[in-house]
């Protein structure tokens, strides 16, 4: 490990239980436990422990903090009821993607985080000032930070680093509510996905949320990073009679790809639009007010519409050879470049190499056949589906 490469408060744990670590955006993660394929089946079928504590956030307080993400951001994020989240983007004037984001509308009047006395948020009362939480990628943590404080220059409202407040545990994987409902009295089976709520799990003031990275169902808690070992080996010991594990960043992105989640700095990046990842949905034109790349991004819809250069799928190989990002996608006959694979790897779910890439408009339909991709100059045929690979029963 370097010395610039930052530690999460659950490091020594991740060591003990001898985790492969990795350096991810300047953080020394684990990458794996164990087998990466028995972790993602673990998620899958029963449930997974996921430190998440390099993400981070950033908190919006003041009576125009709601304006402030509006003006800033993509989505209407004013029009947010307290106690619910929501997937958005913050783009450049031009805009490219500068990073994905969920957003937690936490309401009431503005305090320190969960597990600090006077941290745990309340309904707002009228004339109250709104608090956001906005929750940025690790290698893009600063880049949002320092775009929110510029863009909040002028509006009634405070931005604050609060990065180094908070741990993140993640619980995924259908075994999961059973798992924190033994934790717990907060009214899980009332928690929609992408909501929040305050409580106390396994004695620990908690945010949790309904949310994930996984195509699961399960729960992202944030908590004082001296409470997390605690909640870390409460969760372990709830969770061995149903066969919950340890897992890393590898079988995390695994899960993701197969979920048809985007990854930036793969599908999304400052020289791709929202309406270029298929994601235009997050756009919300109909807010009153300008925002940080709306003329651009209404061209960007116009193109989206009409002709778009290339569309985001999805690629199924027919042999066993895995491609990777960067890996061009060609046309079986001819060999000319079609597209580009932004992210590929085996699929423990299908059984199959699968990837996500960018290819021509007109290669783009699902079942379109002569696509393959360049794997070492060997040219490997690929099926064009749909996103996602995996979509969970609910």
């Amino acid at each position: 490990m370097t010395e610039a490469q930052r530690r999460t408060p659950l490091d020594a744990l991740h060591r003990a239980l001898g985790a492969t670590m990795t350096d991810f955006a300047g953080w020394d993660m684990p990458l794996r436990y164990g087998s990466e394929r028995d972790e993602h089946v673990a998620v899958r079928t029963r449930a997974g422990l996921f430190d998440l504590s390099h993400m981070g956030e950033i908190t919006l307080t003041g009576p125009q903090a709601g304006e402030v993400l509006d003006y800033a951001l993509v989505g209407h994020l004013s029009a947010l009821a307290v106690g619910r989240a929501r997937y958005t983007m913050i783009c450049n004037a031009e805009g490219g993607i500068l990073d994905d984001l969920i957003v937690y509308r936490l309401g009431g009047e503005p305090g320190p985080p969960p597990g600090v006395a006077g941290g745990t948020p309340t309904s707002p009362k009228a004339g109250e000032e709104g608090e956001f939480m906005v929750v940025a990628n690790a290698s893009n943590a600063q880049v949002v930070l320092d775009a929110l404080t510029e863009r909040a220059q002028g509006f009634d409202a405070t931005v604050r680093d609060d990065r180094e407040a908070y741990a993140l545990i993640a619980v995924q994987g259908p075994e999961s509510p059973g798992i924190l409902r033994s934790l717990t009295d907060a009214d899980l089976d009332g928690l929609k996905y992408y909501a929040g709520l305050p409580g106390t799990v396994a004695g620990v003031d908690a945010l949790i949320a309904r949310t994930g990275y996984t195509g699961e169902d399960g729960f992202e808690l944030f908590v004082a990073p001296g409470d997390a070992e605690a909640l870390w080996q409460a969760l372990t010991e709830a969770g061995a009679a149903v066969g919950l594990v340890p897992c890393g960043l590898s079988c995390r992105d695994t899960l993701r790809l197969e979920a048809g989640m985007p990854l930036y700095g793969h599908e999304l990046t400052t020289s791709t639009t929202p309406f270029d990842a298929g994601l235009g949905r997050v756009v919300k034109f109909e807010k009153s007010g300008d925002f940080v790349g709306r003329t651009a991004l209404e061209a960007a819809a116009k193109r989206a519409e009409s002709s778009p250069p290339r569309k985001l799928v999805g690629l199924i190989a027919s042999g066993r050879r895995v491609p990777r990002a960067g890996y061009a996608v060609v046309s079986a006959e001819s060999g000319s470049v079609i597209g580009e694979v932004t992210s590929g790897a085996p699929s423990p779910t299908l059984g199959k190499p699968i990837a996500i890439a960018y290819v021509d408009a007109d290669r783009a339909e699902p079942g379109t056949a002569g696509v393959a991709v360049d794997i070492r100059g060997s040219h490997e045929p690929y099926e064009v589906v749909a996103l996602p690979f995996y979509k969970r029963q609910r």
